[in-house]
């Protein structure tokens, strides 16, 4: 079992571990919904939810799958758990907010093909988190996409204000944000005591 304290965990999976800005998984919507914060921070809840039950279910399901010696069905089962929690936030969502589920569109149901949710779980059962280790990381992990959502959305609405170039405009400015806010949180490795 792996002995990481919480702290470190929390800080490593929200700054220098960040599924998006260090790993790279989750891309489609940290390029594809952050054109406003008002959008990309709701989405990034979600995402965490969605997180927290397939990281808390990975667990549980780990539990019971190894004893028995079927490991294989891991990623199946995970998949399963992670479409069943994307369709309660969908409702959810679509009840609480029509105009937000209008505004994620195709965003949400996405979720479920979210590389950094998948991610959450493959990483916690290969490190052997124990209960509080994995709940910390789905945390961690799912505050860390917020945060990364609702910064690339800030700025990219402060460049909408700014006198941009034709050449850099749209995909080319998005991708060299996206390059700079990797790059500064790359500045955070060593912190928390992980890598």
């Amino acid at each position: 079992m792996v002995r990481e304290s919480i702290g470190q965990i929390l800080v490593t999976t929200i700054l220098s571990g960040n599924f998006v800005l260090a790993m790279f998984l989750g891309m489609c919507p940290f390029l594809g919904v952050t054109h406003s914060v008002a959008v990309a921070a709701p989405l990034g809840l979600a995402t965490t939810f969605v997180i927290v039950i397939a990281s808390l279910s990975a667990f549980l399901l780990n539990m019971v799958l190894t004893p028995l010696h079927l490991e294989f069905l891991r990623l199946i089962c995970y998949i399963v758990v992670i479409a069943a929690s994307v369709q309660l936030v969908e409702m959810f969502v679509k009840k609480s907010s029509p105009a937000l589920f209008r505004a994620l569109g195709i965003y949400l149901p996405l979720i479920t093909t979210n590389c950094a949710v998948l991610g959450v779980a493959l990483f916690q059962t290969a490190r052997e988190y124990d209960f509080m280790q994995s709940l910390t990381f789905a945390v961690g992990g799912g505050l860390g996409f917020t945060l990364a959502l609702v910064l690339l959305a800030s700025v990219r609405e402060r460049i909408q204000l700014s006198d941009v170039p034709g050449v850099l405009q749209g995909t080319a400015m998005s991708l060299m944000l996206a390059g700079i806010l990797a790059l500064a949180f790359m500045g955070f490795a060593g912190m928390g005591g992980g890598a």
